[in-house]
């Protein structure tokens, strides 16, 4: 029915919609080239002078280097440590990108982002708690479960949070989109206090692993790590594409959504464990990354729309390389040292966001 509306005396809306299928096909295709590009710069980059181009040739090729010793470290700074950190990269950045475009979705609302409504803030207290208390009272429990005990502290805390706004903002089988803002708002405060009491109660060496893990890094990135992270991740953002239909049907409104055959409900508790999957397992590994998750979807709905077939890989795709390239400046930036890629996150979200704000109440045009 919803076909023969749009094809009927408006003909050119059916070309129009082909038209932005086609282009958003392009977007994706450029951006999968993005993608190539900026991991082959992420490999190249570091304060080391270690060539990644020569040890993937020479190993490809069963080269013998000159100097076997120059050979072993080039190896080790490239397999052991470049790769691991930018596949941690491709899957925290496309993590992050999709739960957000999907948070949207799911609320209707282009501000919603799973830091600004406490979805990270809850992730961020479970992992604090693992690493403050994991050798007192919470012994049992991390030695139980090893090296997944902060991975899935982060996980949990972030879908706590996530069920508590749900229920506070649904009544009556409706979502308050306000009331969802405002009590994500005050749910994350309280996340962030009881964040600060368990980092007031940190020695000092938990204390300087706090303050950097909080600003963000792809520093700790090895391949363990991505072992136990990794799947959780791959599985969450495999799932998410398949919401795509319910969440354009969603659009039109929860009751049409209803009527076209879409399970509201059980859309909304797939995309609810999933997003706190993939943010609780991306913040356990890389701490508090801001403003992909808002800014990559808003890029993407100026370039190719709102439909989310194409939006949510094209998300992956780009959040993928601006979490590359981000974490690329971090690195070269202030080298030998390192800037935690949160602050360069921050810095060139935080004005996007304001412009989007600006540009909803009709202050700024462009």
């Amino acid at each position: 029915m919803a076909e023969q509306s749009i094809a009927g005396p408006a003909g050119g809306a059916m070309a129009s919609a082909g038209d932005r299928s086609a282009r958003a096909r392009v977007v994706i295709l450029l951006l999968s080239l993005a993608l190539a590009l900026s991991v082959f710069l992420s490999l190249i980059s570091g304060a080391s002078d270690a060539s990644a181009v020569r040890v993937i040739r020479d190993w490809l090729t069963g080269a013998v280097p000159v100097d076997a010793a120059l050979a072993a470290r080039d190896q080790l700074i490239v397999f052991d440590i470049r790769m691991p950190r930018v596949l941690l990269g491709v899957l925290v950045g496309a993590a992050l990108a999709v739960s957000g475009a999907v948070m949207q979705g799911l609320f209707r609302n282009p501000l919603a982002d799973p830091g600004l409504i406490g979805v990270s803030a809850g992730s961020s207290l479970g992992a604090v708690a693992i690493i403050v208390l994991g050798r007192t009272w919470l012994a049992p429990v991390t030695l139980a479960l090893g090296s997944l005990a902060l991975p899935l502290a982060a996980f949990f805390g972030g879908l706590a949070v996530t069920l508590l706004l749900y229920a506070i903002a649904t009544r009556q089988g409706r979502t308050s989109v306000a009331t969802m803002l405002l009590a994500g708002l005050a749910i994350a405060a309280l996340a962030m206090a009881l964040t600060g009491i368990l980092i007031f109660m940190a020695d000092d060496r938990q204390l300087r692993d706090l303050t950097f893990w909080q600003l963000g890094s792809l520093a700790g990135a090895t391949w363990p790590k991505i072992g136990t992270v990794g799947p959780v991740i791959v599985l969450a953002l495999s799932a998410m594409p398949l919401l795509s239909r319910g969440l354009n049907a969603l659009a039109l409104g929860e009751a049409t959504a209803g009527h076209l055959g879409i399970p509201v409900q059980r859309l909304k508790y797939t995309a609810i464990v999933g997003v706190s999957a993939a943010v609780g397992a991306s913040v356990a590994v890389s701490g508090g990354i801001g403003f992909i998750g808002i800014v990559v979807p808003h890029l993407l709905r100026l370039a190719i729309g709102p439909d989310n077939r194409y939006l949510l890989p094209a998300s992956a795709l780009l959040g993928a390389s601006l979490l590359l390239l981000a974490d690329a400046v971090a690195r070269t930036i202030v080298a030998p040292a390192e800037l935690p890629i949160g602050i360069v996150t921050a810095v060139t979200g935080a004005p996007f966001f304001l412009w989007i704000l600006l540009r909803r109440r009709g202050i700024v045009d462009l």
